[in-house]
Parts: C-alpha cells; structure tokens; sequence
C-alpha cells in the first residue's frame, strides 16, 4: 500500500486504538492539570491550594491515593475510542477529498486542513465527554462528592440543564480543537515524512523509537496551540449555571483581572509533560494497528 493512499476506515479503526493507549498513559497528568486550572483563586495572604505540578500530584496522593490521579477516566476511555476512532476518520476523509489521485502527496496546508476537519468530527462527542471528566476531576476539591461516576454525572446535568448543559462548552472544544487537530496532524505527517525521507525507508519500515519521537513532538506542538482555549473551557464548563453570562468572553476578563495573561496558561507544566509520553503511545497505536490492518486487509 502506498504511503500516500487513504483508507478512512482503517483510520477509523487505528485511530480508536491510538486514542486507548493515550488515555492509558496520560490521564493522570490531565486530572493535574485540571485541577490547577480551576482552583479558586486564594484570599489575600492565603496559598493556593496548589503551588505547582509537584505540589497538585502529592496533595492528590496524599489525600486520595493513587486512583485519585484517575478520577474520571472512565468518561474518556468509553468515548475515546469513538472519539478518537472518528478524528482519523475525519482525517482520512479530509486528506481523500483534497486529493485528485489516490497516490497524490499533500502539503503541510492541506494535512492542516484535513486536521481542522478532524476537530469539528469529534466535537460531538469530545464536548460532552469533557464536561463529564473536569466536573469528576475537582469534585474532591470541593469537599462534597456531588456524582457517583460519569453516568450519574451525565443523567445529573441533564436532569437539571437538558441537553444543553450536557454539551455545555461546545463553543470552547471547537476553539481549541479545530485548530490544535489542524497542527496535530500537519506536524506528526510532516515530521514522519521527513524522517522516512532522511532514513530512505518507506513509512512502515520506520522502527518505533521514530515514531513514538514524531508522537511525542506531535502532542507538545498540539498543546502550544490549545492551551489557552482549554483553561477557558475548562473553567467555563465546571463552573455554576450563570456564572458567566457572556460566555467565554465572562471567563477570558475574569481570568485576566484575576492572573493577568500568565492565568492564560495554568496547566501548561502537567500538559507538556503528559504530551510527549500519551502522544507518543497514541500515534504508537495507531501506526501499530494501521501495519496489522493493512497485513490482514490489504488493498
């Protein structure tokens, strides 16, 4: 199969697979770095609750054990693989329609472009989904356990909001994912590309020490993109109903009355972190399952 050929259903199955490996490996980070973007913001002459990274994963430790770096996992591992599954379909789909041959390669714009795709796919089910893991990750700040798990969580929001404040935060997942997808997979083709170039090897004869490097790269150039539009999300969707009447506007002017430009980024030491090693163990999958597919089902 010719590296530049597109299987949309191969991608859909492959990229199901890559998502359960990067949940796997970097939830923790991701209930760090939750917490440290949500946390109140102290009185005068009190600490934060969290002084760092270091400080968010021992105080968590400490006072839930291990599991509770794991809170609300079960949330994105039921829709990750949906969810995942679908991004490389949409991406599949968005490299097809913009080639004229089958075999034609793409630029850099044009993976882009099909990346931009695959954010709008799994929006539908990404919103949801995120709602349902930042409410589950700071419940244990608050002191009060207010859901069982992530259906009571869902069957609670709906109860009182309908539909509507189940996929509350829409607007932000789209702000953050239709651009970061675009640059998540511009970057992980082109650096993959690149590398079977300078090893003249075709793309499944790269060993895995390349591919879990293009990963990792891959996540952290991702998270450069969308960290700013996922401290706003994260923060408008954990917060009470009515609380930001102008939307993420409301969320945008608090925090930069409150921390000022560097609140933008609270979060960003735990998502680099986790980037490299979940990236790498995502697109690990996906390339693993993609050479098994393409043995068992070959075009």
């Amino acid at each position: 199969m010719s590296d530049n050929k597109v299987s949309p259903t191969k991608n859909f199955f492959a990229g199901g697979f890559g998502g359960m490996c990067l949940v796997a490996s970097g939830h923790p980070l991701d209930t760090i770095k939750v917490r440290l973007q949500t946390q109140p913001k102290p009185e005068p002459g009190q600490q934060p609750n969290y002084a760092g990274l270091m400080d968010c994963a021992r105080k968590t430790v400490a006072k839930e054990g291990f599991k509770g770096l794991y809170k609300g996992m079960a949330a994105p591992i039921v829709g990750v693989t949906p969810m995942y599954a679908v991004c490389f379909l949409g991406f599949g789909i968005g490299k097809k329609l913009q080639q004229k041959h089958e075999d034609d390669a793409l630029s850099s714009l044009q993976l882009f472009n099909a990346g931009c795709l695959a954010g709008v796919a799994t929006t539908v089910i990404m919103a949801p989904g995120e709602r349902i893991k930042c409410l589950l990750q700071i419940q244990a700040d608050s002191g009060t356990k207010k859901y069982a798990g992530p259906m009571d969580c869902a069957k609670q929001l709906y109860k009182t909001g309908g539909i509507r404040s189940v996929y509350k935060g829409t607007a932000a997942t789209l702000l953050r994912d239709v651009p970061a997808s675009g640059v998540y997979f511009a970057v992980y083709e082109t650096l993959l590309l690149k590398a079977a170039e300078y090893q003249n090897k075709a793309r499944k004869d790269l060993n895995p020490g390349i591919v879990l490097t293009c990963g990792g790269l891959t996540g952290i150039c991702n998270w450069v993109v969308a960290i700013v539009p996922d401290t706003l999300k994260s923060r408008y969707q954990t917060a009470p109903e009515g609380t930001y009447k102008n939307g993420l506007r409301g969320v945008f002017a608090e925090i930069m009355r409150e921390s000022g430009p560097k609140g933008l980024f609270k979060g960003l030491s735990p998502v680099l972190v986790r980037a490299f090693p979940a990236n790498a163990a995502c697109f690990f999958g996906y390339e693993m399952a993609m050479r098994v597919l393409n043995v068992v089902f070959p075009n």
